[in-house]
């Protein structure tokens, strides 16, 4: 796990390594809770313990960390009950209308200023003190630090629209500047991909062993293609996703399996690391079907698992024998992202069925927290640690990638198709068959994908079976303008199987949220700005319905 010591880093460093107030605030005394600018700025070692301690603002784009599945947001996964914790706002925000408020939104990013502004005080400072470095030492902490702050914006827009940017000029452009109008979405987005751009060009492509774990010239390619679909600057995208390739740096691991339990594989272009026992996540005990915590937080929908065709690439369906023995001939993402009734977990054969031990019972809101059933008829099982038996007391150590080749591969794919599909159609499904077939499942040709419109509907279905819990459908759905389409009126379902006495299964496809039907308006597009900042802010105008 070296490669990913350096969020574990960050977290020791943090109260050490906390950006500065201005020099006429410290006076001639330097505080004991944080270094002063010329002690942080003091020689290389001081410089590398304040940039990793910013690195901590990165560890919260772990779903681990919250374990906050932003897929439950979505079709493909269903958080199981109502207690009022801030992982169970998926139900709510789902399940009632105008839950999010200007007053109380569980989706806002708005406290991300107050990383952005640790941030810009780096790079004011660097400005001042960065000489006494060498150019290439400094040139590559700025550019990890604007790397940093892109991120953060990103997280910014993605919710918002057009944001408020605010930087390191005039000093520091802070929070306490009170009153700035938001930029446009336009001109929030070229600021984001300003800051990568000069990632891509002052970031080393690997670091020496110690720091191992760093922010890289690959992930800041990574992110830029990510960052460009967003902002729908495709040229960017594609660009971005061509450079990474043409490190030779990265690739598919042969086993899809491998991709979640190997660390430092080729596959993976950054990820966030845990280590028991200073820094665990409890994925595992509040999610495998057999973990003593009680309910299982969440559970796949049947939308999820049906998604997953049959290995020779025929797509699944609730008929003929396929709906006789439905979890026999998938794919093999169907195997590593999805427990299923009658699956092996951890030496034991795993029952779904109505009064089995994990046995599927009805949605209802506060679910009894003692059960270990599922509301759905499935688990997950990707991420979780099948050889590690002591999690319930001891918690988890697998990490989190937060960017992967599959996904670069997926993103460029995109890009090709909505920049011009037919010039770039080959280019385009070269892409989108590399992921397939690194699951033997046969290639998808052209006249499969005649148009961009069929193209993208086979894109977005892969990226449902391939990226499943990973934190991409519910910002995809937004991005593509198709949530309200998936979300609103809509309902959730499940699998609820019943044994016969003859041992067999029937199975009958039922709704999974208590017959309620789901929210996504279109005001949700853009969510509002808090009110607290609008009272703050005189020049800032909210976003439309809000």
């Amino acid at each position: 796990m070296k490669k990913y010591r350096l969020l574990r880093l960050a977290m020791s460093v943090l109260v050490a390594a906390q950006p500065l107030v201005s020099c006429n605030d410290l006076l001639d005394i330097d505080p004991q809770d944080k270094y002063s600018e010329t002690e942080a700025w003091k020689n290389e070692s001081t410089v590398d313990m304040y940039v990793t301690g910013l690195y901590t603002s990165i560890k919260s784009m772990s779903n681990f960390a919250s374990l906050s599945l932003t897929d439950g947001y979505t079709d493909l996964l269903k958080y199981q009950n109502g207690v009022e914790q801030t992982w169970s706002n998926h139900n709510r925000i789902l399940l009632r209308q105008n839950y999010i408020t200007a007053d109380s939104n569980p989706l806002s990013s708005w406290g991300l200023y107050g990383d952005i502004f640790k941030e810009n005080v780096f790079l004011r400072d660097a400005g001042t003190y960065g000489s006494k470095f060498g150019p290439d030492f400094l040139e590559a902490r700025v550019g990890e630090v604007r790397f940093i702050r892109a991120i953060n914006y990103f997280r910014l827009i993605r919710v918002f629209g057009g944001v408020v940017i605010r930087d390191e000029s005039e000093g520091v452009d802070s929070e306490a500047q009170k009153d700035k109008a938001r930029a446009s979405e336009e001109e929030s987005w070229n600021f984001v991909l300003a800051d990568l751009e000069y990632a891509t060009q002052k970031l080393p492509e690997t670091w020496p062993a110690e720091w191992n774990g760093r922010l890289t010239k690959g992930a800041a390619y990574a992110y830029l293609c990510r960052a460009a679909l967003f902002a729908k600057r495709w040229d960017v995208a594609i660009q971005a996703a061509e450079n990474l390739k043409a490190l030779r740096k990265y690739g598919l691991m042969d086993n899809y399996a491998d991709v979640f339990k190997v660390p430092d594989n080729k596959e993976i272009i950054f990820a966030i690391s845990y280590k028991i026992p200073e820094m665990p996540h409890y994925l595992d005990r509040y999610f495998a079907p057999d973990g003593i915590q009680g309910i299982r937080r969440a559970v796949p929908t049947s939308e999820l698992a049906d998604a997953y065709d049959m290995a020779d690439g025929t797509p699944f369906a609730w008929s003929g024998a396929m709906a006789a023995d439905p979890y026999t001939g998938r794919e093999p993402r169907f195997y590593n992202n999805i427990i299923y009734n009658g699956c092996t977990w951890r030496g034991n054969t795993i029952y779904t069925y109505v009064d089995a031990e994990n046995g599927f019972v009805p949605f209802k809101e506060n679910q009894d927290p003692g059960t270990k059933n599922t509301v759905t008829g499935y688990f997950i099982r990707k991420f979780l640690q099948e050889d590690h038996a002591d999690f319930d007391d001891k918690g988890s150590d697998q990490f989190w990638i937060e960017m992967r080749y599959a996904e670069l591969l997926l993103n460029e794919a995109e890009a090709l198709a909505e920049s011009n599909y037919g010039a770039n159609r080959t280019q385009a499904l070269a892409n989108l068959n590399e992921v397939r077939v690194r699951v033997n499942l046969p290639e998808r040709t052209e006249a499969e994908a005649p148009d961009k419109e069929a193209f993208m509907a086979l894109l977005r279905k892969e990226r449902v079976c391939e990226l499943a819990f990973e934190g991409f459908r519910f910002w995809d759905l937004r991005r593509w303008h198709l949530a309200s389409e998936v979300i609103e009126g809509k309902q959730a379902h499940g699998v609820q199987i019943t044994k016969q006495p003859d041992d067999s299964f029937v199975y009958q496809q039922v709704s999974c949220d208590g017959e309620q039907t789901r929210v996504f308006p279109e005001r949700y597009y853009l969510l509002p700005i808090p009110r607290d900042e609008m009272e703050k802010n005189s020049l800032i105008v909210n976003n439309p319905s809000w």
